[in-house]
């Protein structure tokens, strides 16, 4: 049996509502034998070889952090790109500048294409919004260049305009766009699974070798700054499952990676396959596991569309403008999917951004406790863009959970209430105050890149929503500080149903931790956001931020 490392600090706060603080905490072979005091833990260190480890006595621990929701492919394939954003972002390796306004986005674009040396290249730039960038056109990325070819990826992901030359590059025909109904052949705009052609062409470019592993690494250092302990990616695969698949586990299957990923397979609609193809495929990928990587009973499905892409699906009154949302799956198809793997027992979480979408998800998960009743099911709203105060009641008598990117109020609420959605439901996006007090387990996540991988950012939009122009959205939907904290710890791992093992700093569980310096418990929550990562340990292991 391996010694006891016994790491003391200024404090730990464990999560643990029967014991929530300690100075210490013991470990061995990866697991925590108890936290507490030297004193308590004497009956262990008069018995069991052991070391004293003060590196942290400055520090404060908590739980390892824990995402149950972002994309490693998605994050590889963006983060190599040219990042043309409204709001400012501070990676690992460098800060990307805000850019506001048409003539600004459009000269940033131009200086970029300039600035490449090989004119065959293409220029694929993420980060594009109208409300910010102005209006998009295939004939103004034509104007940029004839002859290179051109992408801008909307913010979301969800979406992508395109010039001739890229559509050539692509090998699209005019017919081919004219078809699809969910691509405009005149403005070059790909949306939702009009998207899903475009991907298919641009992925021997987009997963190439190096640069989709270059990506990876990159996504890796941005989750360890994070203070990730636990991450989740909430719909493999995305592009190419034998290449996603290879990739990750050439680049975080490694015995360097601080941090583990839960595996939850995306659902797709197998058509005259027939259902028990597509369970079938989902049953195989338990057979893929790996040391850092694993599957569980969890899936993913989908209802409506893009929430920055604004083609979410939304009740009455709707748009200011009045234009209409996507599905992303029909509505009966997503009932039929979700039938199929409720009543194998899966563990379900939902892709929903606007209040029509949660509807679709509400309805049918009504209709499945009807038909088979299941007790801890942990069906799982994704993303929570647009709700009502009644929906979340029904969820919470549904014995629904929800996994919400709170990001969206500090980026898109006082945008959205001027020329999307209004005041009201644009101010009251993420209702998580209502969501904690109906008694439903929340969790935070970052749908990374569609929020910054760091947890501490986003328990400081929690419980303090403010937004980007400084003003407070919705103050009655704040969390408290503890809400928020358990909502990236122990709540974050009830959603992956690894609570046994994580989120909480308890004999028997994991020893991971993620180490502070500064205890936000002493910090106003104005700073939350701002308190440095020293790093984390990981099983036991210590991984300093370098």
């Amino acid at each position: 049996m391996s010694k006891i490392t016994v790491y003391t600090a200024r404090r730990i706060h464990t999560m643990n509502p029967s014991m929530p603080r300690a100075d210490a905490v013991a470990v061995r072979d990866g697991r925590i034998v108890e936290a507490g005091t030297l004193d308590t833990l004497r009956p262990w260190l008069d018995v069991h070889p052991h070391v004293v480890d003060r590196t942290f006595e400055r520090h404060v621990l908590l739980p390892g952090f824990i995402d149950p929701h972002l994309h490693p492919p998605m994050a590889a394939v963006l983060l190599p790109l040219h990042f043309i954003t409204a709001m400012e972002w501070r990676l690992p390796w460098g800060t990307v500048a805000p850019t506001h306004g048409a003539d600004a986005y459009l000269a940033r674009l131009r200086k970029i294409e300039r600035s490449l040396a090989d004119s065959s290249e293409p220029l694929i730039t993420w980060g594009y919004h109208e409300i910010w960038h102005g209006p998009m056109h295939r004939e103004a990325l034509n104007r940029i260049s004839a002859s290179r070819p051109v992408v801008v990826w909307q913010r979301s992901f969800h979406a992508i305009y395109a010039n001739d030359a890229a559509l050539r590059w692509m090998d699209l025909d005019e017919d081919t766009l004219e078809r699809h109904p969910q691509i405009d052949a005149a403005t070059g705009h790909f949306f939702e699974t009009g998207l899903a052609v475009a991907n298919a062409r641009m992925a021997p470019h987009l997963l190439d070798h190096k640069r989709f592993r270059d990506g990876l690494r990159r996504v890796r250092q941005a989750i360890h700054h994070g203070g990730h302990t636990t991450i989740a990616d909430m719909a493999f695969a995305l592009f190419d499952q034998e290449r996603e698949w290879e990739a990750l586990c050439d680049v975080l299957d490694r015995d360097d990676t601080p941090f583990r990923v839960h595996m939850v397979p995306r659902v797709k609609d197998p058509g005259s396959a027939g259902m028990e193809s597509e369970l079938a495929r989902v049953r195989a990928l338990r057979e893929l596991e790996a040391g850092r990587l694993s599957f569980h009973d969890h899936v993913k499905l989908f209802t409506d569309g893009g929430f920055f892409a604004e083609l979410m699906q939304v009740q009455p009154p709707g748009f200011i403008d009045g234009h209409h949302g996507e599905w992303l799956m029909a509505p009966e198809r997503f009932e039929a999917l979700a039938r199929a793997f409720w009543n194998e027992g899966y563990r379900i979480h939902v892709h929903c951004t606007g209040d029509l979408g949660l509807e679709l998800a509400i309805e049918v998960l009504a209709k499945l406790q009807w038909e088979r009743p299941r007790f801890d099911h942990r069906f799982t709203i994704e993303h929570f863009g647009l709700s009502t105060p009644e929906q979340i009641r029904r969820l919470a008598r549904l014995g629904g959970l929800v996994s919400a990117n709170v990001h969206y109020v500090h980026e898109l609420a006082d945008a959205y209430w001027r020329h999307s959605i209004g005041h009201e439901r644009a101010t009251r996006m993420a209702r998580l105050g209502t969501v904690v007090r109906e008694g439903i387990p929340l969790a935070l996540h970052s749908d990374f890149t569609m929020a910054p991988a760091q947890p501490l950012h986003h328990a400081w939009v929690a419980t303090n929503r403010i937004c980007a122009s400084g003003e407070v959205a919705g103050p009655e939907e704040r969390l408290t500080l503890e809400q928020a904290l358990r909502a990236i710890t122990i709540d974050a791992a009830f959603v992956l149903g690894m609570e046994d093992e994580i989120g909480s700093i308890r004999a028997g569980k994991r020893a991971d931790f993620t180490v502070l310096e500064a205890d936000p418990f002493e910090e106003p929550v104005e700073a939350l956001k701002d308190i440095p990562v020293w790093g984390t340990v990981f099983e036991g292991r210590p991984f300093a931020i370098r």
